[in-house]
């Protein structure tokens, strides 16, 4: 790890994480570990347009979107926009394009991953790197970005930037009646990590038969589209479709007013986490512990081992951390019971 060298007050730091939605809900709390530990901080976030669309109006940012369709050329123009260096970089991310992004960026120290997380010549773009810890969360490990500048990280929350009207819009979406609401966002942009739509339908039926009041979401996608009509389909009772009628800014707060969030690793999932809400997540392909809803994985179903095993022909305990494993197929590893079993456990644990 880097030696710790603490910044000045006044310092501006620039923030280097493009995508993807759910990781960029992982990247708050360091915000606030920064803001609370140097004085009058300044901040730029170097970000993609969906997630700065998601994150727009967070209090004392500066966001700079990237739009990656771009290219180079749109690297040169990010460049010729800035008028100092920055006191520092924090690279957040390994891939080819954001590495290649951050050597357009002026900064007097550039700070990046152990080691052990980089990839695509990451190593030739920083100067400094974060503590090589394995089996730690992705939001650990962007937390540790705050370690180089001399800071402890904060206990973690997340304060999304949701508007009142946001909130007013999901609060319309059905009646506050009394019965509890099972979401389903079926949908992760990995498609391996997606689930198949009759078992979404089994568990939907299980919980409408239990009494809950059962809501599709997701955004304006062919996949999205097409999985939420083949879960309709499949279904022997109602559900409320609101897929593809959100924007980015409602969908945290439609997230929040639902009491269990049903979905694969997507990013989803960690907005939901980061509005409190719990998450029965599907992970195969995925490990829970390493990219599964931070704050609580009680309700999630982990058939990683399986899939290492099955696929990889080893334990997980014997692959690197943070390896996917995404072939076709390996959520089928996931049953209808195992979801409804976590289903029956948020259920008990909240009677």
């Amino acid at each position: 790890m880097t030696r710790p060298l603490p910044l000045p007050p006044g310092a501006h730091v620039c923030l280097l994480r493009l995508s993807a939605l759910g990781d960029v809900t992982h990247v708050l709390p360091l915000i606030n570990t920064l803001r609370a530990g140097i004085s009058d901080v300044r901040i730029s976030w170097i970000i993609g347009r969906g997630e700065h669309r998601l994150l727009d109006g967070l209090p004392g940012v500066d966001f700079i979107e990237y739009d990656k369709k771009s290219g180079v050329a749109g690297m040169r123009a990010m460049r010729r926009g800035f008028d100092q260096r920055f006191d520092a970089l924090l690279q957040m991310q390994v891939a080819a394009r954001a590495n290649l992004l951050s050597a357009f960026v002026p900064a007097r120290r550039r700070i990046g991953y152990d080691r052990s997380r980089s990839k695509d010549l990451h190593g030739l773009f920083i100067r400094e790197r974060i503590a090589d810890r394995p089996g730690i969360h992705v939001l650990e490990a962007i937390g540790s970005f705050a370690e180089p500048l001399g800071l402890t990280p904060l206990p973690v929350h997340w304060d999304m930037p949701v508007p009142a009207d946001a909130f007013d819009w999901a609060a319309a979406q059905w009646p506050d009646d009394g019965r509890r609401t099972l979401m389903i966002s079926p949908c992760s942009s990995h498609v391996r990590r997606n689930w198949r739509s009759e078992r979404y339908a089994a568990v939907a039926d299980h919980a409408a038969e239990r009494g809950w009041r059962i809501v599709l979401c997701g955004g304006r996608s062919k996949l999205e589209r097409t999985t939420g009509d083949a879960i309709l389909a499949a279904m022997k009772h109602a559900a409320l479709d609101l897929i593809g009628k959100d924007t980015l800014k409602q969908l945290p707060a439609l997230l929040a007013r639902a009491d269990l969030v049903m979905t694969p690793d997507s990013g989803p999932m960690h907005i939901a986490n980061a509005m409190g809400t719990k998450v029965l997540g599907l992970h195969a392909a995925s490990n829970p512990l390493r990219s599964g809803p931070y704050s609580d994985v009680r309700y999630c179903v982990d058939r990683y081992d399986d899939a290492a095993r099955r696929y990889l022909k080893r334990p997980a305990s014997e692959i690197k951390w943070g390896t996917k494993i995404e072939f076709d197929g390996v959520m089928d590893l996931i049953t209808v019971d195992d979801a409804t079993a976590a289903f029956e456990r948020y259920v008990a644990d909240n009677a």
